[in-house]
């Protein structure tokens, strides 16, 4: 009797045991659907991340809210360091990132096909770092592709997106674009000037360089709203340097935006003078990295480039098919150099955007044998 009742006592522990674990085991699988769950966006976003070649060039698909309502909502960011506060609470969940915006020394211009689409060439310039083309379909408002150089985001030849963790600091990309289309038709790029940071000091929201990027491809379908976001804002440069933007959209409408003196300069291409620049009444217009605004500057590059896009374009009346445009990138890309910090730069993409198509081809590291294709319509 006393060995049954021992037997009897021993069962019972294992079953109690045997509960306890599958108590617990239910919790760790609770706990850890809970954590997908919660993550899944984010996942998602990272499981999404392509390597299209070795240079390397990557593409992602965003999935889910970046929360840019949310960042203008809460006062936007007047410097790097705010933005990058607002990201690491609000995408990475704590994790510490960098965003920097060194020198940018680039080519823009836009022209219009013989079938009469509205297209847009940049290239971007830069010491080497690994490219990404992000795809963004916020909820409230446009979607888009747009190129981010991975460099900024803190990537290099010693840390690639290519493992679940090392890809985490991706989720900032949509922070980052330096150009872009979206499916309105609307594309931007942004390009360096080498003088004072801009640094607009009223009431308004406050915006950085990259964020007005963001802001423009996913909220505005022409040009006109283009400029009327920009107003609405004060912009403050990112880097501590000052840049100007292109801004082009499926009508062929065109500007470029500047900020002289913290004062907001819009030029159409009757506005421009810049010796290189075809005559009044086109509508095409170029820039690299000097001001088109009228004044006397002693600062800035890319007179050359500048030249050479523009002949190119004068040469035409603005009419380029896609691989001319390409050809064209291919004129005024960039070698292998030292830039002013003492870095290798050349031309890290080359990329001409369809206006009409919502699509783009790229080039990356002056391969323009071998060019990425893609559209927002697939």
């Amino acid at each position: 009797m006393e060995e049954q009742a021992k037997s009897s006592k021993s069962g019972r522990a294992r079953k109690i045991v045997v509960r306890v674990l599958i108590a617990l085991v239910a919790l760790v699988v609770l706990a850890v659907a809970g954590i997908a769950f919660m993550f899944r966006n984010e996942i998602a976003t990272v499981a999404s991340i392509k390597k299209v070649n070795d240079y390397p060039f990557y593409t992602m698909t965003y999935e889910g809210d970046y929360g840019i309502d949310e960042f203008i909502a809460q006062g936007g960011a007047s410097n790097d360091a705010e933005l990058i506060g607002f990201v690491v609470q609000h995408l990475m969940k704590g994790l510490p990132i960098t965003i920097e915006l060194p020198d940018l020394a680039c080519s823009t211009f836009n022209a219009t096909t013989s079938e009469g689409d509205a297209i847009f060439g940049r290239n971007f310039d830069l010491s080497y770092s690994p490219s990404m083309l992000v795809r963004t379909d916020p909820a409230d408002g446009y979607a888009s592709i747009s190129m981010v150089n991975l460099g900024f985001l803190g990537y290099g030849e010693d840390k690639l997106p290519d493992s679940p963790t090392s890809s985490i600091t991706t989720l900032a990309a949509p922070y980052a674009p330096l150009d872009g289309v979206n499916e309105a038709g609307l594309a931007v790029g942004v390009l360096l000037i080498d003088t004072d940071p801009t640094n607009q000091q009223t009431d308004r929201v406050d915006i950085t360089t990259t964020t007005a990027i963001r802001l423009m491809l996913d909220k505005c379908a022409t040009v006109d709203e283009a400029l009327d976001l920009l107003e609405q804002y004060d912009m403050h440069s990112s880097a501590n340097s000052c840049y100007h933007f292109q801004i082009a959209d499926a009508s062929g409408d065109t500007v470029v935006v500047e900020y002289v003196d913290n004062e907001m300069s819009v030029l159409d291409p009757d506005d421009v003078t810049t010796a290189g620049q075809p005559a009044a009444g086109t509508t095409y217009m170029a820039a690299t990295n000097f001001l088109l605004t009228p004044g006397e500057y002693d600062f800035g590059t890319g007179q050359d480039r500048y030249q050479i896009v523009t002949e190119g374009l004068g040469a035409t009346d603005g009419a380029l098919s896609e691989d001319e445009a390409m050809s064209l990138l291919a004129a005024c890309s960039q070698e292998p150099h030292i830039n002013s910090r003492g870095e290798e730069s050349q031309t890290q993409w080359s990329v001409v955007y369809n206006l009409d198509k919502q699509s783009a081809t790229i080039a990356i590291g002056r391969d323009y044998e071998n060019v990425y294709e893609v559209s927002l319509r697939e």
